[in-house]
C-alpha cells in the first residue's frame, strides 16, 4: 500500500514562508506528483503540480510566491511557499500519479495556518 508522507506545516506570520515535504513509500514511479489544498468551507483546489519531467503548474493565487520541485530520485515533492498570505490557511494534500497504473494517491494533509 503507497503512503505519502507530508511534513512541513504549521503557523506562520503573513509575509512569512513555509516548505512543504511528501515522500512516497515503495519503488513506485509517479508521472506526476503536487500539492492541493481545503480551506474550511470551501473545495479542495490545486496548489501545483509538477510532471516526472519536470513541467510545473500553479494556480494563479500562487504563481511567483510557491515553487514546486522534485526529489531525484523522483518520490518526493516539495512546495516552497513564500510571501504568504492569510488566504493561504489551509490543509495542503499531497497527491501522486502513478506512472503505469495512473491510479491518485493522497496524503493525509499537514495544516498551514497564516496569521495577519
Amino acid at each position: 500500500q503507497v503512503q505519502l508522507t507530508e511534513s512541513g506545516g504549521g503557523l506562520v506570520q503573513a509575509g512569512g514562508s513555509l516548505r512543504l515535504s511528501c515522500v512516497a513509500s515503495g519503488n513506485g514511479l509517479w508521472s506526476a506528483m503536487g500539492w492541493y489544498r481545503q480551506a474550511p468551507g470551501k473545495e479542495r483546489e490545486l496548489v501545483a503540480t509538477i510532471t516526472m519531467r519536470a513541467s510545473a503548474n500553479y494556480a494563479d493565487s500562487v504563481k511567483d510566491r510557491f515553487t514546486i520541485s522534485r526529489g531525484r530520485a523522483g518520490n518526493a515533492v516539495y512546495l516552497q511557499m513564500n510571501s504568504l498570505k492569510p488566504e493561504d490557511s489551509a490543509v495542503y494534500y499531497c497527491y501522486a500519479r502513478g506512472y503505469r497504473s495512473e491510479r491518485e494517491y493522497w496524503g493525509e494533509g499537514t495544516l498551514v495556518t497564516v496569521s495577519s
